[in-house]
């Protein structure tokens, strides 16, 4: 007697979906703007001790960014690979355990270059025509700063491991946890409270160290407590190599390092350019691109969500699973994006006052453009929603060489081709840069969901039954 196939397809299901997305999602992106937050905390309090510190802060910051993100990229492979692994087989110990030991390796190895890298940080600001005295203080900052690289790669692998078991609210408590604890640690070593020595820049450097260690140490606890995470026994036998793997991670998170270094070096080329332009153009565009860069923690939460949920129906070859948690993230990514740009379109005095004096006579020309750059972000929102979630639903099914080409001819073939175009020769400025942006974006976004699109040739095709072979 045949049974019936449930419909796969229903409302139900798809309701199921959104649920289980958004309980996946949103720790993610409070993980995320826990992490900003961080950030913005070590700024704000750098800029108190000075405008000197602030920018020798600012440099070494910037130094930093550029090889951190990209061996970030080589450590969020983990994540597809747990989640596909899952999908295959719930029950499976032994291989997320060796998935998450060579991730952990992975950051190991990519740590040492990119820590004698930045101890040459005072020679490379130098080489870059840098002022000799700031570039002297960020690498002070740099010395202290740097050792916070290897426990935030842990962290993040292990982040990866719950939340492919969906269980990604530690990430966020333990994210909590040391976000206020870089605020104090920020407060006594910059300043020189709670008895400890005022150390300016360098103390901000100690105090992200110790809190990326915090970070890492408390994943720890949670992973070696939890009756959940426990049975996989993480840590043990971490000095077995597990070669074959450990190049699998590799492979497949090369291109997702090569995506996120061409997104992030086209802003900081943005930035760079506003510049050339004139100071209120480049104040304008830090004011709209940091409005921007909050709201886009939400489609990048939902992104890592969809490689999470789309991997483990990959793994299991649920072809209607991958289909309803791919355009589910999409949906939800992309709907919230629109909201953003409406409240840009509407409001952008509201967003603005919270960056510049809004009373102040001197900063009219400032708040103005950043009124039409807050426009510009409008649609700039939509598709950086779209292409921050395609990626992560293309990451789910372990494509990721295509999207970095995609991401290449988008970002810079287009995107900053057409913003040098419009800003310089025609004269369009800051507002040329912008549009620059969001074609490259838009381009983009549709190149992924193009991709996504094909997603069959990546699933298995489905056996015919006997009644529909041929003999």
């Amino acid at each position: 007697m045949l049974q019936s196939v449930p419909d796969m397809t229903s409302r139900s299901s798809w309701r199921g979906e959104i649920r289980a997305m958004l309980l996946l999602a949103w720790p993610m992106v409070l993980t995320n703007l826990a992490q900003t937050a961080m950030t913005a905390t070590d700024v704000m309090m750098m800029g108190r001790v000075g405008p000197e510190a602030l920018a020798a802060g600012t440099l070494g910051s910037n130094v930093y960014f550029a090889p951190m993100i990209f061996g970030l990229g080589l450590i969020l492979a983990t994540s597809p690979m747990i989640a596909r692994e899952l999908g295959r087989r719930s029950t499976s110990v032994r291989d997320v355990r060796r998935t998450v030991r060579q991730g952990m390796w992975v950051g190991l190895i990519v740590a040492v270059p990119i820590w004698l890298l930045l101890w040459q940080t005072e020679a490379i600001l130098l080489a870059m025509g840098q002022d000799p005295a700031l570039s002297a203080q960020a690498a002070d900052y740099m010395r202290a700063l740097q050792w916070a690289l290897l426990p935030f790669y842990w962290y993040i692998v292990l982040r990866s491991f719950i939340s492919a078991l969906e269980r990604p609210g530690w990430a966020l408590v333990v994210m909590v946890v040391a976000v206020t604890f870089n605020i104090v640690a920020n407060w006594a070593l910059i300043f020189g409270n709670l008895g400890f020595p005022a150390m300016g820049i360098v103390g901000a450097g100690i105090a992200t160290t110790a809190s990326s260690t915090l970070m890492f140490l408390g994943m720890v606890v949670v992973v070696t407590t939890d009756r959940q995470f426990r049975r996989y026994a993480i840590f043990g036998r971490f000095w077995r190599a597990d070669w074959p793997r450990l190049i699998e991670l590799v492979r497949l998170g090369l291109p997702i390092a090569g995506v996120l270094a061409l997104e992030v070096s086209v802003f900081n080329a943005a930035a760079l350019l506003m510049g050339l332009i004139d100071a209120t153009s480049l104040a304008a565009h830090a004011i709209a691109i940091q409005i921007a860069s909050i709201t886009f923690m939400v489609p990048m939460g939902l992104g890592q969500a969809a490689t999470v949920r789309v991997g483990r129906a990959f793994g299991a070859n649920d072809r209607e699973g991958v289909t309803r948690a791919g355009w589910t993230a999409f949906v939800l990514g992309v709907g919230f994006m629109a909201l953003v740009a409406l409240v840009m379109l509407l409001a952008p005095r509201a967003l603005i006052w919270a960056f510049i004096d809004m009373d102040d006579p001197v900063n009219l020309p400032v708040i103005e453009l950043a009124i039409t750059f807050l426009a510009l972000a409008a649609l700039f929102q939509i598709v950086d929603g779209a292409q921050a979630v395609g990626g992560g639903m293309l990451r789910g099914l372990h494509d990721t060489t295509v999207p970095m080409i995609y991401a290449a001819i988008g970002y810079w073939a287009i995107g900053m081709s057409l913003g040098v175009a419009l800003a310089f020769p025609l004269g369009f400025d800051g507002i040329g840069i912008w549009i620059g942006l969001s074609v490259g974006l838009a381009v983009v976004a549709v190149l992924f969901i193009t991709r996504w699109m094909g997603r069959e040739r990546f699933l298995p095709q489905p056996a015919l039954s006997p009644s529909t072979s041929s003999i």
